[in-house]
């Protein structure tokens, strides 16, 4: 069975996350079929960059979404698109239009930056 789920990338403690096409049973940063997205939670408001082309073509072949995934397909109305698709609509059209309403964010994160001395990192030895 294809899922579409979040594969974790970055930094300890600084996450960010490819939605990738993969079969079911392989680990979490294991192989994937195919790169379909971007979700960064550490920007304010989190940013989410879907192919939305490829995106219901694997919605429309049977692959399941995560629950994350989901969450994030509804926000970006892709799941909204995918109703209408299957009432007749075609995918270019569909696609144009979710690339017009596309809002870019800035990738950098928006958390202000700790205070001198505030920070969670542990002072350097002497």
């Amino acid at each position: 069975m294809v899922r579409i789920r979040l594969r974790r990338m970055g930094l300890k403690g600084q996450p960010s996350y490819r939605v990738v096409v993969t079969d079911q049973r392989s680990p979490r940063n294991g192989s994937f079929i195919e790169i379909i997205g971007f979700h960064n939670p550490r920007t304010q408001p989190s940013t989410d960059i879907i192919q939305e082309a490829r995106a219901l073509y694997w919605l429309s072949v049977g692959a399941q979404p995560s629950e994350a995934v989901q969450s994030i397909l509804k926000r970006t109305g892709t799941l909204d698109r995918l109703a209408r698709m299957r009432a007749g609509e075609s995918v270019e059209v569909l696609a144009a239009e979710a690339e017009a309403n596309f809002k870019p964010v800035s990738p950098k994160t928006s958390y202000p930056a700790p205070e001198a001395g505030k920070g969670t990192m542990k002072k350097a030895s002497k």
